[in-house]
């Protein structure tokens, strides 16, 4: 184990998408800590080329050496295993390799995270089907985190938060139909939802984080007229998070709680963060306010671990056009939730 794990470990992605353009882009900017790539030497030095950035790229016998460059240096750190050949492979398309090598960059990254060598993990961009043609039995990045950070026992229990400046949410159920999200609901899942928000609250420096719980029907129910959710499931996981000592309450209104919640100028908002009961209802308002900004976070981890919230973009992949602001938002919320203090 590192003594010092004030390394931020920070994957690739898919060569074929935008992750290495953003990470090109973000780590040519002040950041916090420093910031280890897990990927491909040649992939990242073709995406400081596309955004027309003269930066050297040091590769990395073990990721701790980053804290050992000098300024104005980009340090990677290719894991064992890694395909050959990934500039070679079209821009902007769906490749088995490609797949591959991120597959083997989450993997060792997560290892790293185990081990204790790095701080938080940040993950650049993967492409499902790349994946899927790759072997993957998993069809993104929760599913794989949750497995390897099982170890081969039971996987944790996660959440997904998108989070921006002004309005944080965490997700009861995410890819699942609407009516099968709606028969996950209890009050089990529910109260184990609003106990990793609190958790994140804490991380993040907040002594008593602020919950609001939303309903899943107009009006919260409207006293049972519009639905028997609030109070049969619901309200009874408020009532166990607040026995707990979890500052929640709800269930609010959906319509409105997140404008109650929303932070922004001259208007401090009521609540820390928002538990929705299912994926649009949460993401939506969270999004409205701009993709551009949002940062997805995997809360029950073993560890820190945080996204962009976009995809590979493999339509303007290799032009050195794409926008760093959520990876770079992303990279504050991991040195947030790690103890430090957020950037922009």
């Amino acid at each position: 184990m590192d003594p010092n794990p004030s390394v931020l470990a920070l994957t690739m992605g898919d060569p074929c998408g935008i992750g290495p353009e953003v990470l090109a882009r973000a780590l040519t900017q002040p950041l916090p800590v420093p910031c280890v790539v897990v990927g491909d030497v040649a992939v990242m030095r073709r995406a400081l080329a596309a955004c027309g950035l003269d930066w050297p790229v040091a590769e990395l016998d073990r990721p701790a050496q980053v804290r050992e460059l000098p300024p104005r240096c980009i340090g990677v750190w290719p894991p064992p295993g890694l395909p050959a050949g990934l500039t070679a492979l079209p821009m902007g398309r769906v490749h088995a390799d490609a797949g591959r090598a991120a597959i083997r960059c989450i993997e060792s990254a997560t290892a790293l995270m185990l081990d204790g060598r790095a701080a938080a993990l940040v993950t650049a961009p993967v492409n499902k089907q790349a994946l899927a043609a790759a072997g993957s039995p998993f069809p993104g990045h929760t599913e794989m985190l949750q497995s390897l950070a099982a170890g081969g026992g039971p996987a944790p229990e996660v959440r997904m938060m998108l989070a921006n400046d002004e309005l944080r949410v965490v997700l009861v159920t995410i890819h699942v139909a609407l009516r099968q999200a709606i028969e996950l609901l209890s009050v089990e899942r529910i109260a184990t939802t609003i106990a990793h928000a609190h958790r994140a609250g804490v991380r993040s420096g907040l002594a008593r984080p602020r919950i609001a719980v939303a309903g899943l029907n107009p009006h919260a129910g409207e006293g049972g007229l519009f639905g028997d959710e609030e109070a049969r499931v619901i309200a009874p996981a408020i009532e166990r998070a607040r026995a707990d000592g979890i500052d929640a309450s709800g269930p609010h209104a959906p319509d409105t709680v997140f404008m109650r919640a929303r932070h922004a100028p001259g208007h401090p908002g009521e609540f820390d963060y928002v538990v929705a009961m299912t994926h649009d209802h949460g993401l939506i308002p969270v999004k409205y306010l701009g993709v551009e900004r949002g940062v997805n976070v995997t809360l029950g981890l073993p560890f820190v671990r945080t996204s962009p919230d976009h995809g590979t973009a493999f339509d303007i992949a290799g032009r050195g056009v794409a926008d760093a602001a959520s990876l770079r938002a992303a990279i504050s919320m991991a040195h947030e939730l790690n103890g430090g203090v957020a950037f922009r």
